[in-house]
């Protein structure tokens, strides 16, 4: 659909005033007329692991959990986001699709919001690169294009090599400099010409 962003990342432009998004790479799920879904990209939950979080949801007891780290020894759960922050999301490669639940978002990556791909990656049979979120960011009908136009975000292309690095650390200069602009030039000032 023209003009919307669905697939895109957001990021965060240094005048943004809620500092729950300061210097966050969203990459944007759904975006319409009826308003906009995004999952954070960039920031690890510091409050819990991936085997911590199977235990809890008994996907995998504590006595699994060793060999279940074999499989995915790297898996971080991230904060996607303040709205329905109990709420799980696992961003991931097209190689997985569970019928009914798994929602194509663009031609490499999918989101599926159920146990089952949790499962699935437990048991290693899951996609080949996926990103779990807790919650997600919401905007309602037209409120990220005030935002955009306000210099609150910028967009830009995903690839999944950026989409899916564990490595969050720099994943906001990455995202940036895909779109040649180097971070330490931004401003919290715009201009209009």
């Amino acid at each position: 659909m023209a003009g919307y962003l669905d697939g895109q990342l957001l990021l965060a432009m240094p005048s943004m005033a809620d500092s729950r998004f300061f210097r966050t790479v969203i990459y944007l799920c759904a975006h319409s007329e009826d308003g906009a879904m995004g999952i954070i990209v960039n920031q690890h939950a510091p409050h819990i692991s991936f085997g911590e979080l199977l235990e809890q949801l008994n996907i995998t007891p504590l006595e699994n959990r060793i060999s279940m780290s074999v499989a995915r020894p790297r898996m971080a759960v991230h904060v996607g986001g303040p709205v329905e922050t109990g709420r799980g999301f696992v961003l991931h490669s097209a190689d997985y699709y569970a019928e009914d639940s798994t929602l194509p978002i663009d031609e490499g990556v999918c989101l599926t919001a159920t146990l089952d791909i949790l499962r699935a990656i437990a048991d290693g049979k899951g996609p080949d690169k996926a990103l779990l979120a807790l919650g997600y960011a919401g905007w309602a009908p037209g409120q990220l294009e005030t935002e955009i136009h306000a210099n609150g975000w910028l967009h830009c292309p995903c690839d999944a090599g950026l989409l899916f690095d564990g490595d969050v650390n720099d994943k906001y200069d990455r995202a940036l400099a895909k779109i040649g602009i180097d971070a330490a030039r931004l401003v919290n000032d715009s201009g209009r010409a």
